[in-house]
């Protein structure tokens, strides 16, 4: 009995990025798969709960966070614990090649690194599935979606649509300069610095000083006398005085 492949894409632990996970789960989608999506900052816990309710054929993990290490083992383990452990187990994600090969060794299925291509990702599941269930329970592939048609005038204009934008065109540039108002030609940028060179510079009158006051003449101190030496008097006339003394006193008897 054919039936869609039930898938659900969790996102566990702290790894903010979906972006590539949301890729994935819109490329099952379109390969006629059911694909459960669990959202952000998911615990292996929730994840393998969902599992359970969902009822699903495949869990895929997309990790981005580098522990990858840790999570997809407990997620293994819970599988185990809840009774599915016999449903494929898959994912991708920022993973070294050593670690995808212990990974791989520990029962996980194929993981998948950034490039990878949706083409392979769904035919790796659809691959498991026959396998597991028989080719007659694989269900066939959907065509592909449909493509927006392209928008009409993206491409070549038939030659009445251009001739008919030209004549647009032409109305819409004869307006306008209808409308444009004479521009002033600027003279050039030479003949301004000829014409400031020749022009005499204008003298600004110089400011006449204010008279200073005249200062009046400090009043000089009246010097002081000078002491008039003694008059000497010549030794010979103290000597002819001293002889005339001498005779007047009497003599002694």
């Amino acid at each position: 009995m054919q039936r869609k492949i039930r898938v659900l894409v969790g996102k566990p632990g702290l790894d903010g990025h979906d972006r590539g996970a949301k890729v994935v789960a819109a490329a099952l989608r379109d390969a006629g798969m059911e694909v459960i999506y669990t959202g952000l900052h998911q615990t292996p816990g929730q994840i393998v709960e969902a599992a359970v309710q969902e009822d699903v054929d495949v869990v895929a993990l997309s990790v981005l966070s580098g522990a990858h290490m840790t999570l997809f083992p407990e997620v293994q383990r819970l599988m185990n614990g809840a009774g599915i452990g016999d449903k494929l187990l898959t994912g991708g994600g920022i993973i070294p090649g050593d670690d995808v090969q212990a990974l791989i060794d520990q029962g996980i299925g194929r993981l998948f690194g950034p490039g990878s291509s949706t083409v392979d990702i769904v035919a790796y599941i659809r691959a498991w599935y026959s396998d597991k269930f028989g080719a007659d329970a694989l269900p066939p592939l959907p065509p592909p979606p449909a493509r927006p048609e392209p928008v009409v005038g993206s491409g070549d204009l038939p030659m009445p649509s251009l001739a008919r934008l030209d004549a647009h065109h032409a109305r819409a540039a004869r307006a306008a300069k209808a409308k444009a108002k004479p521009v002033k030609k600027a003279k050039p940028a030479a003949k301004k610095v000829a014409k400031k060179k020749a022009a005499p510079a204008k003298k600004k009158p110089a400011k006449k000083a204010a008279p200073k006051k005249a200062r009046k003449p400090a009043k000089k101190k009246p010097a002081a006398k000078k002491a008039t030496p003694a008059k000497k008097k010549p030794a010979a006339k103290k000597a002819a005085k001293k002889a005339a003394s001498a005779s007047r006193k009497p003599a002694r008897r």
